[in-house]
């Protein structure tokens, strides 16, 4: 997520990453390969005939061996499916933006396809309360951040998935805090 001060600095705006990652795109690979492979499988034994590349699934008993790699084949194919499908629509992926000259942060995101594909949030600068950081560490750390609105919870600011280096995180926090003129928490 980089900063990218527009028109005479008046306005702050952060690209926001989404699913269309490396690491998504290497899973979405891996169980495609091993769903169809599994898929084979279940086939071949069914079929009494060798349908994969390497291999010889022929000797395979359809019940309940066959079945089971049949079932494992079709449900990592529908896994595969649906994470390729969030790879190509870039789900999570956005923009912050923070405006002086309209007082207002609108916060935009892309969802799955539908009526509510681009989510756009608009918030004025007078509600803004304060950048909260979050930092866990860890088994399952977490390194975020917040923007907590008056009446309204908080919402984030950073990407789902990878931590953001420490450093990184508190120059974007400190960055935001400083161009909207609000207090950090967390730190």
């Amino acid at each position: 997520m980089t900063a990218q001060l527009t028109e005479n600095e008046s306005v702050l705006r952060y690209r926001v990453l989404g699913s269309k990652r490396f690491s998504n795109i290497w899973w979405a690979s891996i169980i495609s390969i091993g769903s169809v492979g599994f898929l084979l499988a279940g086939l071949s034994s069914y079929f009494h005939r060798n349908l994969l590349p390497i291999g010889n699934a022929t000797d395979l008993i359809f019940i309940p061996q066959g079945i089971a790699m049949t079932f494992y084949g079709i449900a990592g194919s529908l896994l595969a499916t649906y994470l390729w499908l969030t790879v190509i629509w870039d789900v999570g992926s956005g923009t912050n933006e923070f405006d002086k000259r309209q007082q207002q942060v609108r916060l935009r995101r892309c969802g799955y396809p539908g009526k509510n594909r681009q989510v756009n949030i608009h918030i004025p600068f007078a509600d803004v309360q304060a950048v909260r950081v979050d930092i866990r560490e860890g088994l399952n750390p977490k390194r975020a951040l917040y923007l907590k609105v008056k009446g309204k919870g908080d919402y984030p600011l950073t990407r789902v998935g990878q931590p953001i280096a420490l450093a990184t995180l508190e120059n974007q926090a400190a960055e935001i805090a400083r161009f909207l003129n609000v207090p950090m928490e967390g730190l």
